[in-house]
């Protein structure tokens, strides 16, 4: 399963990365046939591999393009989520006390905020472009890691190899990050893993509610605008492309989690 998530994680990213120099057409461009006319609506042909748009627009060169948007999204804001949580759930979980009580109040609050409305509010009145879609979504998605990384830190300030760091003398920054946060890593990875999934997904969510980057392709502003065109059931081929293309790379970065989860915590594995 792990072997597989990584098959089409390497896959997409190759066309994240090269896409915009091997895409038949530019995304935004209009196609034409020979008498001038406007190509609408063409299904899949030898000429447009997915078809053509309402707009006229080559459907595999927009997602092709929209790969790098979906992959920038999910990798730098599971980067934030991991950073944040990991940061939070240490401290919390190693100072304790009012420390502790303060950072899972703020974990609670952070939790409850439902992400769509918030983030919904947020780009009406901040700039819709997708650095602000990241940063929202880094703001509301680490409270999980951090609650993860917290119950971890709570058992291991009490380990021997604690003790004895701070009997030779080490501080608490270095105790954190030399000697506790190596063996908290492996979950903050398994949930940045899961948080590439959730930010792909979020972000799709976002562009399909028209709240969107306007200035940026990706899957999501795709189906948008087969949405608001009005012609979803009669261009299978316009929806149909981005719509797999988010699906294989949500459950290849949860293969990814999970065999990675097991990887990390052998009792998974019933060892």
């Amino acid at each position: 399963m792990g072997l597989s998530g990584i098959i089409i994680i390497l896959v997409f990213s190759v066309v994240g990365l090269l896409g915009p120099w091997f895409a038949p057409y530019q995304p935004m461009e209009r196609q034409y046939d020979e008498t001038g006319g406007l190509k609408r609506l063409n299904p899949p042909s030898s000429e447009h591999w997915l078809g053509t748009t309402l707009y006229g627009r080559d459907i595999l060169s927009q997602v092709i393009v929209g790969t790098r948007s979906a992959f920038l999204v999910g990798l730098l804001t599971a980067t934030f989520v991991a950073i944040i949580g990991l940061n939070v759930g240490l401290i919390s979980g190693y100072y304790g006390g009012w420390v502790d009580n303060l950072l899972m109040r703020l974990t609670d609050i952070v939790g409850s905020v439902p992400i769509l409305p918030f983030a919904i509010v947020a780009l009406s009145v901040l700039t819709r472009n997708i650095w602000w879609i990241i940063g929202v979504m880094s703001i509301l998605y680490w409270t999980t890691t951090a609650r993860v990384i917290r119950s971890q830190v709570l058992s291991l300030r009490e380990r021997p190899f604690v003790d004895a760091a701070r009997l030779s003398g080490t501080n608490d920054l270095r105790l954190l990050y030399k000697h506790i946060a190596p063996n908290v890593l492996p979950q903050a990875f398994v949930h940045g893993a899961f948080a590439v999934s959730w930010a792909i997904t979020t972000e799709a969510s976002i562009a399909f509610l028209g709240f969107g980057d306007p200035y940026s392709i990706s899957w999501g502003t795709i189906i948008y605008d087969v949405f608001t065109s009005m012609v979803m059931y009669r261009a299978w081929w316009w929806f149909l492309p981005p719509g797999i293309c988010i699906m294989l790379v949500v459950m290849s970065f949860y293969f990814v989690g999970r065999a990675y989860e097991e990887v990390a915590d052998p009792r998974l594995r019933g060892l």
